[in-house]
């Protein structure tokens, strides 16, 4: 009987001992914190496993030794405080060993205080966006496993929805600081080998940080229930040595004149229109097939089809406005930034010519450029034979007459100016303008947003160099631009009293 009791025994408490050696138990990862967080997990599954031992130990011998068929005669107590005493304090005991490294490692999770390096994660419907502060580096990264394997008709691949055409890359040995938003509903960055996993929510930051100790490539996922295409959303991290980092960043800089040079070149070029739709075809698979399917179909109720739709077989000029700029409240993003202006004439020629759509319409780079810079003959132009003479460059954009801009209540632009500062604001200086100090300044109590209204304007319309403080001169309608500022000068306590119209905005640097 006693071998058998010791053969359970050993069946109870064996899986906690040999758990950090099979592959359903969590990994220790390559960082200090996934490290501690490893530790903890297993301190806590031992004391667990032993709480098992104990309480399942005690069951079976007094199954075994106090049964019915020894004569064993149950016996009869009430109320012993000794009893009492023992399962109200052992428990306490218990809980507080293991709150002690439990709060150690939190807290030592959330301090990124001195961070060598900022990166800005955004997630979007369904691809991330990195920018790296003071490096003037930022890209998108977007799931690269070929549609055949998605499909079926391919065979899978070892890193199956999770590989990229971009990977985040970062230094070894060197603390990275995360700031987390959301361009659109909740997602969540999660790198196991990292131990980050922080959510992405739209008009707030988060934060996270991480210092890796191994060179390598780690791969991650969004860990939020984030809509249709939320699996094919991965996350790669290429983690250099310092100095081939250093080297890195050096070569994005120079890829990125380079690729500035290329588009500035781009835009003297003409392509056929078989050119056009082989180059449109493969931006469109991977950058707008997830929501309007391959087949140009869609998702009806969702997201509306291309096939025979009057966005793709219309006027021109309504196609690019809304490639380039987006649609607000709904999921098509604005792809201005996103892609180049020949990735956007290549990809508007292959929906306006594919599924049947057949317009005939070969749309060039400078059709793009032309019609971001507000110049008229976009039709014309992109209709046009590949083997014409191309189009002069485009006329200078006119400039406003402030005369013929409207002039608003205070209230009018208070009310419009909180909904664009939530849109297009609060993401980084937060709804409360509060901020992220010290990446994002708080707009509260600020110099500039109480300090003379032309810096006001200047830093709004036209960014500042070297921060994450975009220009918003070309993305914001004077309009908007006088709304948001008017209320960034009078929300939160600030009431400068200060109402700015749209002519101060079409006037402004005249």
């Amino acid at each position: 009987m006693k071998q058998l009791l010791y053969c359970l025994l050993v069946v109870l408490f064996a899986p906690p001992l040999a758990a950090a050696d099979t592959r359903f138990n969590m990994t220790p990862g390559v960082t200090e914190i996934s490290g501690k967080v490893y530790h903890l997990h297993m301190t806590i599954l031992y004391i667990c496993g032993a709480i098992g031992l104990v309480v399942f130990g005690a069951m079976v011998y007094a199954m075994i030794n106090h049964r019915k068929s020894k004569g064993a005669v149950a016996s009869h107590f009430h109320e012993s405080t000794k009893v009492e005493i023992a399962w109200t304090i052992l428990p306490f005991i218990i809980l507080i060993l293991m709150a002690i490294p439990a709060t150690k490692t939190l807290i030592a999770m959330e301090d990124p205080s001195n961070a060598d390096l900022t990166v800005k994660v955004t997630g979007s419907q369904w691809k991330w966006h990195y920018s790296y502060f003071d490096q003037d580096i930022d890209f998108y990264s977007i799931l690269a496993t070929p549609r055949a394997q998605i499909d079926g008709t391919e065979a899978k691949g070892e890193n199956y929805l999770l590989e990229v055409d971009k990977p985040l890359v970062l230094p070894i040995n060197r603390k990275i600081r995360f700031l987390m938003t959301s361009e659109d509903v909740i997602h969540s960055w999660w790198l196991p080998a990292f131990a980050v996993k922080k959510d992405a929510n739209p008009g707030f930051i988060n934060e996270a940080w991480t210092r890796i100790d191994k060179p390598g490539t780690y791969r991650g996922q969004c860990a939020e229930l984030c809509g249709k295409d939320h699996g094919f959303m991965p996350i790669v991290v290429q983690a250099l040595p310092e100095a081939e980092f250093d080297a890195w960043v050096t070569e994005q800089k120079q890829a990125a004149g380079a690729a500035a040079a290329a588009a500035q070149a781009a835009l003297s070029q003409t392509l056929s229109k078989e050119e056009l739709m082989a180059q449109g075809e493969q931006v469109y698979l991977g950058h707008c097939a997830a929501c309007h399917q391959p087949n140009g179909e869609g998702l009806q109720g969702v997201f509306p089809r291309l096939k025979g739709s009057l966005i793709a077989t219309g006027p021109l000029s309504g196609h690019l406005e809304i490639v380039l700029n987006g649609k607000a409240g709904t999921a098509m993003q604005a792809f201005g930034k996103q892609l180049t202006a020949q990735e956007i004439a290549a990809v508007i020629t292959y929906e306006r010519n594919a599924w049947g759509n057949n317009t005939g319409d070969a749309v060039q780079a400078k059709d793009v450029n032309a019609h971001m810079n507000g110049s008229a003959g976009t039709q014309a132009s992109a209709t046009a034979p590949a083997n014409t003479t191309p189009t002069p460059e485009p006329e200078p954009v006119a400039v406003i007459d402030p005369a013929s801009l409207p002039t608003l209540t205070h209230d009018a632009l208070m009310a419009e100016g909180e909904t664009v500062y939530a849109a297009t604001c609060a993401a980084c200086h937060q709804l409360t303008g509060a901020g992220v100090p010290p990446a994002f300044p708080a707009l509260a109590g600020s110099a500039i947003a109480t300090g003379p209204v032309s810096n006001h304007l200047d830093i709004v319309m036209h960014g500042k160099t070297g921060t994450a403080m975009q220009a918003f001169g070309k993305q914001l309608s004077p309009q908007q631009l006088a709304a948001v500022i008017t209320y960034e000068r009078n929300a939160w306590g600030n009431n400068t009293g200060d109402t700015v119209q749209p002519a101060d905005i079409a006037s402004h640097g005249q």
